[in-house]
């Protein structure tokens, strides 16, 4: 009894001792799996490339590659010659003294604004005072000559006139007793001679007197010698308070003055510049426009500039001038733009690029030009998306300006063109991806 016991429960401890290895396996067995995986990495990871790689050429041979594409777009297309130039006024004033003098003040800075008539520079008037006194006497004493001929001269002289003409008809009756008398035999030769003289005294007198009156009158010599001593006294007068006014030198017209050579206490010479004023109102763009553009300009062409200052302000122009002659050393041209309406910001010498407008298609059909094959044959074809697929098509080009063409035929607004970079063949399956 004992001894079956015994085998009994021996019987039991092994059946137990194998379920628990049992479990102990299934516990172990997903490490397994893992450890065994992980010693087989490399191929595994190999395999799913493979089958990866497989997925996505299948796909790609299915759908086609993915290919970047721009739409053909109705709008404006402007062509433009670019260039760069300076800023300067249609023309600068050189002010300089009329006299030569030594400089009591300056009144103005460099780059200061100034009003038409404003007082600049002011120079020593001490002698030019002194000559303006020496004038005004001069030509109070003519005009008191004047008036002495008006008042005294030409009356004094009409009363010698009257005088004269009266012992002139004193003289002619005394003549005419005296010969009555001769004729008679009741007077003397002597007496007719006597009387003779005395008329011929009397009408030398009334021709004396007639000759002063009219020398004294408006028109006479002695008349006119005054007054041209008078006008002269005038004259030396004006001259001389022009010559006091030329002390103050004031601004010819509204503007910014650039340069300023002159110091108080120096003495300037007439003729020479002692300051530069630049004009307010309409400024000019010159620029040098290389040679080859020049059948692209004319007169009126409108532009867009923008002082490298302030490059992102900008500001309308027209050309308004072009050189006719060409710069043969730098093979380019002068062309000028007008700027009716400046900027508050620009300057006298600014640097400034422009855009000149020189032709413009105001509805085109526009493509990028790196979409178009062979552009400058005859023969410039683009490549097409249509049922997914790029084809070729033939067009007509019209105006090029920049990275964009203008498309006269073969392509209608909204279709997709293929870039000459893609590196895709015409028929090729795609999908476009717009830009």
């Amino acid at each position: 009894m004992r001894l079956g016991s015994n085998l009994t429960k021996g019987n039991a401890v092994e059946q137990t001792n194998i379920a628990e290895y049992a479990r102990g396996s299934e516990r172990r067995r997903p490490y397994r799996i893992i450890r065994a995986a992980w010693a087989r990495k490399w191929l595994i990871g190999g395999a799913v490339l493979a089958v990866a790689a497989i997925a996505w050429a299948v796909a790609r041979w299915l759908l086609g590659p993915e290919v970047v594409v721009y739409p053909a777009t109705r709008g404006e297309l402007v062509k433009t010659v670019v260039a760069s130039g300076h800023v300067e006024t249609a023309f600068r004033v050189e002010i300089g003294s009329q006299i030569t003098g030594m400089v009591r003040e300056v009144l103005v800075d460099e780059g200061q604004a100034v009003t038409q008539g404003q007082p600049l520079i002011v120079l020593e008037t001490n002698e030019l005072k002194a000559l303006e006194v020496q004038a005004e006497g001069a030509q109070a004493q003519a005009e008191a000559r004047v008036r002495q001929m008006q008042e005294l001269t030409r009356p004094a002289a009409e009363e010698a006139l009257k005088q004269a003409k009266a012992n002139l008809a004193n003289a002619e009756a005394a003549y005419e007793r005296a010969e009555r008398l001769a004729k008679s035999g009741a007077g003397t030769r002597v007496t007719l001679d006597d009387a003779t003289k005395t008329i011929d005294v009397a009408r030398t007198q009334v021709r004396t007197a007639e000759l002063q009156v009219y020398t004294s009158s408006p028109g006479g010599s002695d008349y006119v010698m005054a007054e041209t001593q008078l006008n002269q006294a005038r004259a030396n007068l004006t001259m001389v308070q022009a010559r006091l006014g030329y002390a103050t030198i004031t601004a010819p017209r509204d503007g910014v003055l650039i340069t300023r050579n002159v110091e108080r206490g120096a003495v300037v010479q007439a003729g020479k510049a002692l300051l530069v004023l630049a004009p307010a109102g309409d400024m000019q763009l010159v620029l040098q426009i290389d040679e080859k553009n020049l059948g692209l300009l004319k007169l009126g062409q409108s532009a867009l500039a923008s002082a490298d200052a302030y490059p992102d302000q900008r500001f309308a122009a027209t050309v308004t001038y072009i050189n006719p002659s060409v710069d043969i050393t730098r093979a380019s041209v002068e062309v000028k733009l007008t700027v009716v309406d400046p900027p508050a910001y620009l300057r006298q010498d600014m640097t400034v690029s422009v855009d000149i407008a020189v032709d413009r298609r105001p509805a085109a059909v526009i493509v990028p030009a790196r979409a178009v094959h062979d552009a400058t044959s005859a023969a410039p074809w683009v490549l097409v998306v249509r049922e997914g697929r790029p084809r070729a098509q033939k067009v007509r080009i019209g105006l090029r300006a920049g990275d964009y063409v203008e498309i006269l035929e073969g392509v209608a607004p909204g279709e997709m063109v293929v870039p000459l970079s893609s590196g895709v063949r015409a028929g090729q399956r795609i999908r476009p991806v717009q830009a």
